[in-house]
């Protein structure tokens, strides 16, 4: 057996080296680019892991990423190893969620048409004029496959543990409510690094107040003066 030294890695090295604070790109003009390192965030939940935005369809880097444009997801979970790109495939026999028994969500190092991914506008009655369109960082937006042409999801009910504790199933499945229209379980936000100096996310951002600071205390200052009649 081979003498301790340094270099021999202790404990759960693997585990800290995926919590490892990643920097995430910051947008100049609000927009999702191809090249971006970016949070994938469900509404409610807490944030997945960091992933790039990678181009698939011929796009360069510093591009921005537009409604209905191929996209895919890489992450190298904390390492300089190949890039993982997130990928699906239609349900079978042999292939399905573990948990939910629905269409599965995996990792792979090679970029095909099953690591295909576009952006969805929130709203289905104004998809069509938003096709084209850059897409927004820091907004809710469905991420849909472009080959089984079924949404990203996280059911909630549905969950495992692993080395970082209790995580819920992320899977394919497009969860409609009686109005046809995606329900809060298909979405996601891009979200993006802050632009301040206190650096983070956009999420560690303080809300703007309505109205603005200034405006209030001009209000609070002035709403009980009385103006004398000179008359």
């Amino acid at each position: 057996m081979a003498a301790y030294r340094p270099g021999v890695l202790m404990g759960n090295w693997k585990e800290e080296a995926c919590l490892e604070e990643v920097q995430l790109s910051v947008s100049k003009d609000g927009f999702i680019c191809f090249g971006d390192t970016v949070m994938l965030l469900s509404p409610g939940k807490e944030p997945s892991v960091q992933r790039d935005v990678e181009a698939v369809d011929g796009a360069s880097v510093g591009e921005p990423v537009k409604f209905g444009q191929k996209f895919g997801l890489g992450t190298t979970g904390g390492f300089s190893d190949p890039m993982l790109y997130l990928a699906s495939d239609h349900k079978s026999f042999m292939r399905f969620a573990k948990k939910s028994y629905l269409q599965q969500v995996f990792l792979t190092d090679e970029l095909s048409y099953l690591t295909c991914w576009q952006a969805t506008f929130l709203d289905p009655q104004l998809r069509l004029e938003y096709e084209g369109f850059p897409v927004p960082a820091n907004c809710k937006l469905i991420i849909t496959h472009c080959h089984t042409n079924r949404s990203l999801a996280v059911p909630r009910n549905f969950w495992t543990r692993s080395y970082f504790g209790k995580e819920y199933e992320v899977i394919c499945h497009t969860y409609l409510d009686s109005h046809r229209a995606e329900e809060d379980k298909n979405y996601w936000v891009i979200v993006m690094g802050n632009p301040g100096d206190e650096g983070g996310s956009m999420l560690d951002r303080p809300e703007p107040q309505p109205g603005g600071t200034g405006k209030n205390k001009f209000r609070e200052e002035t709403k009980n003066i009385k103006i004398p009649d000179y008359n």
